[in-house]
């Protein structure tokens, strides 16, 4: 990859960004993203405004999954009667890894990280949302090209 920063996690804005796949392997998670805002205060950002990268591995280096969490949500009818209301499920240890695999062709919708504690956001591809909660010792970040927000190659 062209470009890398480490510890740059907050230097970009990962919503909206789309997951291509995620990789599991021992001490690392592997997110590979598309449509990731590069944005002004990243170290390899010379432009100083806000940019667009595509075929983004965001590297999770010695990570801990603290929580998946399925969101729960209210069912309404036409009439806007509440039918039933779905409570929030914390997935089980044994069953991250598949829940993990399933953020494959979802969408992170809002990434934060507080000291070494990452948050991700995800819209499912079966049509439900979840979050997920990390403890990591760093991350790093590679890509190709940065593209103007417009979608032209810089």
């Amino acid at each position: 990859m062209k470009y890398t920063t480490t510890n740059e996690f907050t230097h970009f804005n990962f919503s909206e960004s789309y997951i291509q796949d995620i990789q599991i392997m021992e001490g690392l998670l592997h997110f590979y993203l598309d449509n990731v805002t590069i944005l002004p205060e990243n170290s390899c950002n010379r432009d100083i405004r806000e940019m667009r990268a595509n075929n983004f591995l965001l590297k999770m280096r010695s990570y801990t999954i603290e929580l998946i969490l399925e969101e729960g949500y209210q069912h309404y009818n036409a009439d806007g009667k509440l039918m039933h209301s779905y409570d929030d499920i914390s997935v089980k240890p044994e069953d991250y890894t598949r829940y993990l695999k399933s953020f494959a062709e979802g969408s992170i919708y809002c990434a934060k990280k507080e000291e070494n504690k990452y948050i991700f956001y995800i819209d499912g591809v079966d049509e439900k949302t979840y979050q997920l909660w990390l403890q990591a010792k760093g991350d790093v970040e590679e890509w190709d090209r940065f593209l103007n927000k417009g979608g032209e190659l810089n």
